[in-house]
């Protein structure tokens, strides 16, 4: 019920734009290609700090706009958006769309504008590394941390900046937001397959996942419920620092 709530937040901020239908329609589209994302987790690490219900909702839902404008430029990036029509045509004008959103979502969401400046700051640093990520064709550890981080971390940085603003953890957002975005990252990556990980040398992906495993220690160093449960998953993808510790990448297997 949390996630949907803040989807329902995110849907009347949308109506209130009164947009053409067909204009609406493929908006609609992107959100839901981007659901479940963060909302749930969005909403339960609000809630556990204490912020109030509209406040929260507010903030969570601008969030989630940003959300989907970086999901929805990752999948034109790799001609992967099978959830527009005609998405060259049409994917950036609701990219541009979605962006616009979050900030005037989050605008009346009580934060003060040093907060917004670092937020769009930071978006700008994640939408930066997302240009260095599909330029890359030999990965290594070191180019791996450089983008999870840039892209990953950064992101939800931002994200718990944004949320935890005014309450007693805002001082613990950026170091606790990072560490939660590059674990989740490199256990995504593990999970599906990605090239980015998989086609690395076996001691970068060793020197990936201490990483990732450090990070996780950083976030459950925090005691919240909320990250905790986000965790579970993410420890259940990181390969186990035994013999053999990776999935063979593709590469391997054939040979």
């Amino acid at each position: 019920m949390s996630a949907g709530a803040v989807f329902q937040e995110a849907l009347r901020a949308l109506r209130r734009r009164e947009l053409p239908e067909e204009a609406e329609r493929q908006v609609l589209a992107a959100m839901e290609a981007g659901r479940p994302g963060p909302l749930a987790l969005l909403y339960a690490a609000g809630a556990e700090v204490g912020l109030g219900r509209e406040v929260l909702l507010r903030r969570a839902a601008g969030l989630f706009f940003c959300s989907c404008a970086a999901n929805l430029a990752d999948d034109l990036a790799d001609g992967e958006c099978s959830y527009l029509e005609e998405p060259p045509r049409v994917g950036p004008g609701v990219q541009f769309a979605l962006q616009s959103l979050c900030f005037a979502t989050l605008a009346r969401a009580e934060l003060p504008a040093p907060v917004l400046a670092g937020a769009a700051e930071d978006m700008v640093t994640a939408a930066g590394l997302q240009v260095l990520e599909v330029r890359t064709e030999a990965w290594t550890a070191s180019r791996f941390k450089q983008v999870a981080e840039g892209i990953a971390g950064q992101q939800w940085a931002l994200y718990l900046r944004v949320l935890w603003e005014g309450t007693a953890r805002a001082g613990r957002a950026v170091e606790v937001g990072r560490s939660l975005g590059v674990a989740a990252h490199v256990a995504e990556d593990v999970r599906s397959g990605d090239a980015r990980f998989h086609g690395m040398p076996e001691e970068d992906r060793r020197e990936v996942v201490a990483w990732a495993r450090e990070a996780v220690d950083t976030v459950r160093r925090e005691g919240l419920a909320s990250l905790d449960a986000a965790l579970r998953t993410v420890e259940s993808l990181l390969p186990e620092p035994i013999s053999p510790p990776f999935p063979l990448s593709p590469r391997e297997r054939e040979e």
